[in-house]
């Protein structure tokens, strides 16, 4: 339904992404089973191509409500992997000045909002920051990040409602990644196309196939210039996999083995490279982009490492007692 081509420096820059997604996730696995990471690592390995295919679509001043497993739209915005790995680790200079690691964190100035634990409560707020968008006359977009589980609480109901009726540009994605927690889609609803929901919205709903680069991009793009001209807001359902458990606790021994090695032969991070290659890019020049990638992390890991940890002080900062 949706197609565009990217350009050959579109699919360089979002596979560069990808890999720092893919990299980090991978780092933060190792620091977790060091006990070097306090608190959750949520993965977002089999998620690459629609947090980076997503975030791709949007311009400056545009606005993103990312989940704990969307690092690739972080990376996307301008974080640097120096800064991601400063806040894992609780190191001095943090984001969250140490207070916390695992994604609730905020950066105003690239339009990135932290996400809330309880995934469905980031619906209203970013359907308010969508109005004070509109208010202000702006042409700005809020995209706002959700799972399958997630989207089954009111609060995405109430906030997709006022999106609607007000007809805001926010385009809220569905990371349909086949389990909530370790709920499959079939015992959490009992049509599985999430967006037929868009249906009761009066709103566009849209299904891709998360783990395609250029579907995800060209459905989002479609979505932002409809929201940009004041169309309203658009669902996107995004259909992936979550290649591990919900977090590095849970060894995701309910997910049947055969779902995840069907699931394996579509890693959007492979099936990326395999667009460079058809895109004429050499051998040799991606291997020395995934080499430079992977330096790049460690590089990362290595200076937060050795950083000392926030002042005790900085935890009783902005909290009322």
């Amino acid at each position: 339904m949706f197609y565009i081509q990217m350009t050959t420096d579109q699919l360089l820059f979002a596979y560069t992404n990808m890999l720092r997604a893919r990299e980090f996730d991978n780092a933060l696995i190792n620091l977790y089973r060091q006990s070097k990471i306090v608190g959750g690592v949520y993965s977002q390995i089999g998620n690459e191509a629609t947090s980076v295919g997503t975030s791709m679509a949007l311009g400056d001043g545009d606005i993103i409500f990312p989940m704990h497993r969307d690092n690739g739209a972080h990376f996307v915005r301008g974080m640097t992997a120096q800064e991601m790995a400063i806040n894992f680790l609780f190191r001095k200079g943090a984001m969250t000045r140490g207070t916390d690691g695992t994604g609730h964190f905020a950066d105003p100035k690239r339009g990135i909002y932290g996400n809330v634990s309880h995934l469905g409560a980031m619906v209203p707020v970013a359907a308010g920051v969508a109005l004070a968008q509109k208010m202000k006359k702006t042409k700005n977009v809020v995209i706002n990040y959700i799972g399958d589980g997630g989207s089954s609480v009111g609060e995405v109901h109430e906030g997709l409602m006022m999106a609607s009726v007000m007809n805001l540009p926010f385009i809220l994605i569905i990371e349909n990644n086949q389990y909530a927690y370790s709920t499959p889609v079939a015992h959490q609803t009992h049509n599985p196309k999430y967006s037929d929901r868009a249906i009761g919205y009066g709103i566009p709903g849209v299904t891709v196939d998360g783990t395609d680069l250029e579907a995800v991009f060209a459905a989002t793009s479609t979505a932002v210039e409809r929201a940009r001209v004041g169309n309203g807001p658009t669902l996107i359902e995004s259909v992936t996999m979550r290649m591990r458990g919900h977090a590095e606790h849970d060894g995701g021994e309910y997910v049947p083995k055969e779902q995840i090695i069907e699931w394996q032969k579509k890693d959007p991070v492979l099936k990326t490279r395999a667009l460079l290659l058809k895109n004429k890019i050499k051998e040799q020049e991606i291997v020395l982009l995934e080499t430079q990638i992977k330096q790049e992390i460690d590089a990362a890991v290595a200076y937060a490492n050795q950083l000392p940890p926030p002042d005790p002080s900085e935890a009783r900062r902005g909290v009322f007692i």
